[in-house]
C-alpha cells in the first residue's frame, strides 16, 4: 500500500468531517515522559490520582494500544460566538469550551467515522480512537504531529487558531509517513504567566494544577482552599484568563459546529439564577453538556463562592441564604462562607 497517499487522504477526509487540522505522529515520548514525572514527582496534579495511576502508560501508546507504530492527531475549533460575561460580577463566567454539547462524544464520533473510511479504503486495521478519554499525552502527541507547539500555560497553540480548540487521536497500527513537529512561536511572552488570578502557571510551561482554577472548580471533589476563594471570582466552572490575553487567540475564529453553540445562555447566565436550579433543572438543562460531570452538590459549592465574591446586593444575599440549610454539608460551608464576605 502506498502509505503516503493514505496519510494525504486522511487529512482530507479529516476536513470533510469537521477537523481543522490532522495531523500524525510517531510514538517516542520519552522526552515528554521525563516532564510528566518531574510534574507529578512534585505533587502539581493534585487530587488526580489518575495522572500518576497511569503515568508511564500515558508516554507508550504501543503499551496502552498493543501494535501502535502511529498516532493521528486531529484538531477540531470549538471558539463559540457570542456575547461575553465580561467583568460584570453578578454573571457566571463558564470556560468557554463547556457551554455546548459534551466534545468528548461530538469528538470521539467524528474520530471514528475517520476510521470508518480509512477501512474502507485499506480494509481492516488495528485502532483505537481517544478524546480526552484515556491516559494519552495530546499535546505531546498533537505538537509531534505539527498541529502546534505547547504554549507557556502548557495548552497547546496553533498559528491559525490560538488555543480555542479540542484535540482527538486515533492509535494505529498503520505505518503512516510522520509529519515534522511544529516548532514553538512564544517568544518572550508571558502574557498567559502574569493574568493567572491564583499564580497557578509557576513558570513557562510549569503548571501547579492544585492552584487553576480549572482544578479547583471541576476536578477538586472537597472544598475550595479559602484562601484562593476571592481569587476564583465569579469563575464556576473552569476558566480561560491565560488563553484570553493570549496574542495567538486574537487569530482565532468563532467554529461553525452546531453542537459548540452555547446553550442555556450560559454565556451570560446570573449567578442567582443559576443558583436557584433545583437538582432535577439541573440535569434536565445540562444534559449532554460536560459542566454535568460535577453534579449538582459542586456547581451549588462553585456558585456560593461565586456569589460570595460579587458585589453586596439584597439579590446576592437572598439566594445564599435560600440554601444556608443545603443537606450538603459541603455546600453550607461555602455558603456561609459567602455569606460571611457580605457582613
Amino acid at each position: 500500500m502506498d502509505y503516503g497517499a493514505l496519510a494525504a487522504q486522511i487529512k482530507r477526509w479529516g476536513g470533510e468531517l469537521g477537523f481543522q487540522a490532522v495531523g500524525i505522529a510517531d510514538t517516542d515520548l520519552a522526552a515528554a515522559e521525563n516532564r510528566l514525572g518531574e510534574w507529578l514527582g512534585k505533587g502539581w496534579h493534585g487530587e488526580m490520582d489518575y495522572m500518576a495511576r497511569h503515568g508511564a502508560l500515558r508516554a507508550r501508546p504501543a503499551e496502552l494500544v498493543p501494535g501502535t507504530v502511529r498516532v493521528i492527531s486531529c484538531r477540531m475549533d470549538y471558539l463559540p460566538p457570542g456575547a461575553e460575561a465580561g467583568e460584570d460580577p453578578l454573571l457566571a463566567r463558564i470556560a468557554r469550551y463547556a457551554r455546548g454539547r459534551d466534545y468528548h462524544k461530538v469528538v470521539r464520533a467524528r474520530l471514528q467515522k475517520l476510521c470508518d473510511r480509512i477501512e474502507g479504503e485499506a480494509g481492516p486495521f488495528g485502532h483505537r480512537v481517544f478524546a480526552d478519554s484515556a491516559p494519552v499525552m495530546e499535546v505531546a502527541l498533537a505538537t509531534k504531529a505539527g498541529i502546534g507547539w505547547r504554549g507557556k500555560h502548557t495548552l497547546l497553540l496553533s498559528r491559525e487558531a490560538g488555543s480555542w480548540f479540542f484535540l482527538g487521536e486515533v492509535y494505529t497500527c498503520l505505518p503512516l509517513p510522520a509529519d515534522e513537529p511544529a516548532t514553538e512561536h512564544c517568544g518572550s511572552c508571558t502574557k498567559c504567566i502574569d493574568v493567572c488570578p491564583t499564580q497557578a502557571i509557576r513558570g513557562p510551561y510549569q503548571l501547579d494544577a492544585r492552584r487553576c482554577i480549572s482544578y479547583l472548580t471541576i476536578e477538586l471533589k472537597g472544598s475550595i482552599p479559602e484562601e484562593l476563594r476571592p481569587l476564583v471570582g465569579n469563575r464556576v466552572y473552569g476558566c480561560d484568563e491565560c488563553q484570553e490575553v493570549c496574542p495567538w487567540n486574537s487569530f482565532a475564529r468563532p467554529s461553525a459546529e452546531p453542537d459548540f453553540a452555547v446553550r442555556n445562555g450560559l454565556e451570560r447566565a446570573q449567578l442567582a439564577a443559576l443558583f436557584a436550579w433545583t437538582e432535577e433543572e439541573f440535569d434536565a438543562r445540562l444534559a449532554g453538556s460536560p459542566i454535568r460531570r460535577i453534579g449538582y452538590e459542586r456547581w451549588l459549592r462553585n456558585l456560593a463562592v461565586g456569589l460570595g465574591n460579587a458585589p453586596s446586593a439584597p439579590e446576592v444575599t437572598a439566594a445564599l441564604r435560600s440554601r444556608a440549610d443545603h443537606p450538603s454539608a459541603l455546600v453550607r460551608e461555602h455558603v456561609s462562607w459567602a455569606l460571611s464576605q457580605h457582613e
